[in-house]
């Protein structure tokens, strides 16, 4: 297994792949095709808040990431959100999550101060790979208000 940097050739299958993801239970949003081609657009533009990465076994991707990054004052650093974290179903049970957060954590360990995510408290799954790779809950209840352009 690799895991690299989202590339041009990538787009297709991975647009697949989101589509999949974001269809699941795993996620409220459901966001369209166009908006998952702005995200690949994003993360292979010079944009300084988005990267992606995918695992990729025998030429095929396995799963993906995507990750922005902000800044936390409780911390005084920078904080990557793992935006995305999907693995398909063929790939799953053979450490490709895992993989995908160790990489993560390792790419931005000497940058960031704090890694985040968001999970469905129903996906016990996700829940029990997040907390055995260190991850704990935060006890604070997010909001959000939408901006659109």
């Amino acid at each position: 297994m690799t895991i690299r940097p989202i590339c041009e050739k990538d787009k297709n299958e991975l647009i697949e792949i989101m589509t999949e993801f974001y269809s699941s239970p795993a996620v409220l949003a459901k966001p369209s095709k166009e908006l998952f081609e702005k995200d690949i657009a994003d993360c292979l533009s010079d944009m300084p808040f988005v990267e992606g990465y995918v695992a990729e076994c025998d030429g095929v991707i396995a799963g993906y990431t995507m990750v922005s990054k902000g800044y936390s004052t409780e911390r005084g650093g920078i904080c990557v959100q793992i935006e995305d974290l999907f693995v398909r179903s063929d790939f799953r049970g053979n450490g490709v999550g895992e993989k995908l957060l160790s990489y993560v954590e390792q790419t931005y360990k000497n940058v960031a101060a704090r890694l985040r995510l968001e999970v469905e408290p129903s996906n016990l799954r996700a829940l029990k790979l997040y907390e055995r790779c260190g991850f704990s809950e935060l006890l604070y209840k997010q909001m959000i208000k939408e901006l659109n352009k």
